[in-house]
């Protein structure tokens, strides 16, 4: 099944397959990637109004707002000092991304994974490194970094023997694009037990 660069902006799909209830079910992909590039396009020569963002694309409708939402929601464009919108370069962007700021992956990020959730905790993190648009080798790298900084490689409860090992066998995770949403609040619920 063909991966998309952009999801869905209402269901978060990147595949050809919508979520069930999802407002642009049916909607050709090319469809969900074009009304992106239409927002993008215009950004990536600069700041503009979003007025102009309208007035830029070849056609404005439901699918070109939530694409513009999405991109606010997920940081990739935001408000610059003149609150005219802005594209965030790669690096600011992965910059910002690299701590979780909403439940349930603030929670596994700042706390840490407990024996018990380990599994659903470690594929919520890679699985949300990837929907946020990190290559594997910076999903690898922030992954690395979380299971020692946040005390849960220490914890142990793994049977693998390395931190390394470890992420480089939930690299499947990463590859199929998997959601992280339903793993990441399973972790959640046994970590708050643990305080």
């Amino acid at each position: 099944m063909p991966r998309f660069d952009y999801p869905c902006p209402d269901c978060h799909a990147a595949s050809s397959l919508h979520d069930a209830g999802c407002r642009f079910e049916g909607v050709e992909w090319q469809t969900v990637e074009r009304a992106y590039a239409d927002v993008l396009a215009p950004l990536s020569a600069g700041a503009r109004e979003e007025d102009d963002l309208r007035d830029l694309a070849p056609e404005w409708d439901a699918l070109h707002q939530a694409a513009l939402s999405h991109l606010r929601r997920s940081g990739r464009v935001q408000p610059d000092t003149n609150g005219r919108l802005e594209l965030l370069t790669a690096e600011a962007y992965r910059e910002q991304v690299s701590e979780p700021t909403t439940d349930p992956m603030r929670t596994i990020y700042r706390r840490g994974s407990y024996p018990g959730c380990h599994d659903n905790a470690v594929f919520a993190m890679i699985a949300w490194y990837e929907m946020v648009g990190l290559t594997w080798p910076e999903t690898r790298e922030k992954v690395l970094e979380w299971l020692e900084e946040s005390g849960t490689w220490a914890r142990g409860g793994f049977e693998e023997s390395s931190p390394q090992e470890l992420v480089d066998s939930k690299r499947h995770v990463y590859e199929a694009g998997y959601g992280w949403k339903e793993k990441a609040q399973a972790a959640k619920h046994v970590i708050e037990r643990h305080s």
